[in-house]
């Protein structure tokens, strides 16, 4: 059986450090003036989903370590430093291009990870579809509006 002790422990450090840094590089005036497309979800709907997709993501890192899956977790803490450097990247450099580079290849490492962990974990590669699909609509996202300004 899994220890539950680990299993906290990464649900605070990823929910913490999203938390952390969606804090430090908040939205501000530079992002209230940009164009946004007609598909621009309201800003109080990030803090939400993201936490919930933060939790997910920590807990198929927790599966990923415990199992001991090796050639999975350097994919994992790719996918999390993509992750945590669009939002500094975006609204902190307000580097609406760069941040398009990061997402996609963001997307790109959740695409491959769901891939590789599909045969060994499916629970693991499950709890990455929502997170996935909302990586995608942000790609989406972003690419609108680098497009509009």
């Amino acid at each position: 059986m899994r220890s539950r002790i680990p299993l906290t422990i990464f649900i605070i450090a990823v929910v913490g450090i999203g938390l952390l840094i969606g804090w430090l590089t908040a939205p501000g005036e530079w992002y209230a003036g940009l164009q946004k497309p007609w598909f621009n979800p309201p800003n109080w709907l990030f803090g939400p989903v993201w936490t919930i997709l933060y939790v997910m993501v920590a807990v198929a890192g927790w599966r990923i370590w415990s199992d001991d899956l090796g050639s999975l977790k350097g994919l994992w803490l790719t996918q999390m430093a993509l992750n945590f450097l669009w939002s500094p990247v975006f609204f902190g450099a307000q580097s609406v291009t760069l941040a398009l580079i990061v997402i996609v290849a963001l997307l790109a490492a959740i695409a491959l990870f769901i891939w590789k962990t599909w045969p060994v974990d499916r629970t693991v590669a499950v709890l990455f579809l929502p997170y996935a699909a909302w990586v995608a609509f942000a790609t989406a996202l972003n690419l609108a509006i680098l497009l509009l300004n």
